[in-house]
């Protein structure tokens, strides 16, 4: 499946064993925002406190969507 040139972007957002997919465009922040940045918006947005994502990772993927997801845990 061919990708759509002019496609909105998507941030995938997952907290408190919740997933969202958002339009980054909603967000209000510009073409390359910092993981600070997206994280206090996206706090916002969801009504959670920002410290739910402080530790968060942000997955930056070539088609220019995001992800936000827990840090992985492993053993």
């Amino acid at each position: 499946m061919p990708l759509l040139a002019n496609a909105p972007r998507v941030v995938h957002v997952r907290v408190d064993g919740r997933s969202f997919d958002l339009p980054l465009d909603q967000l209000g922040l510009g073409d390359k925002p910092t993981d600070d940045q997206l994280k206090r918006a996206l706090a916002g947005r969801l009504d959670v406190s920002a410290n739910r994502l402080v530790e968060a990772v942000v997955d930056r993927h070539a088609n220019g969507n995001l992800t936000v997801r827990p840090e992985a845990v492993f053993g």
